[in-house]
């Protein structure tokens, strides 16, 4: 499975339904390894995905935070309450509609967020030591297209 960028044929990837049954088990199994690593009863991918979010976006409603999640009101309710009974977000009143909340991530919140990217990013970064200079390349230029595949599904 192993082909180099120049050496396919023209038509080998017009049928995309294998190309993404193995990207899908490639992600699965990534996420599965770093997600075992973490301890039991530790925060969840959703969870770190709004943390995430509001560090590098800011504050925002939950009824957005759905949205840009991809999740209903109720899954996002959730994971907020979550978060806020283990102090990593806070909620305020919205400063213009007293019925609604804004979101924040709090100090606690970033800490966590931090440590667990450290610990990601450490195993994943030991990993690629085993790759060579040639195949890092080759998933660093494959970078902005999973981007732009993720931000179509």
């Amino acid at each position: 499975m192993e082909k180099t960028a120049g050496r396919n044929s023209p038509g080998e990837f017009q049928d995309t339904a294998p190309l993404a049954a193995a990207l899908r088990l490639a992600v699965a199994r990534i996420t599965r390894r770093l997600r075992q690593a973490h301890a039991v009863g530790d925060i969840s991918l959703s969870g770190v995905s709004v943390l995430a979010r509001l560090a590098g976006s800011g504050p925002d409603t939950p009824g957005s935070l759905a949205e840009l999640e991809r999740v209903r009101p109720q899954a996002m309710a959730t994971t907020l309450a979550g978060l806020e009974q283990r102090g990593l977000i806070q909620r305020a009143p919205h400063a213009t509609d007293r019925r609604r909340a804004i979101v924040s991530i709090t100090g606690e919140g970033r800490t966590m967020l931090e440590e667990r990217r450290s610990e990601s990013v450490s195993r994943l970064a030991h990993a690629l030591e085993d790759f060579t200079p040639q195949q890092r390349r080759v998933l660093h230029d494959a970078l902005p297209l999973l981007d732009r595949l993720a931000e179509r599904l």
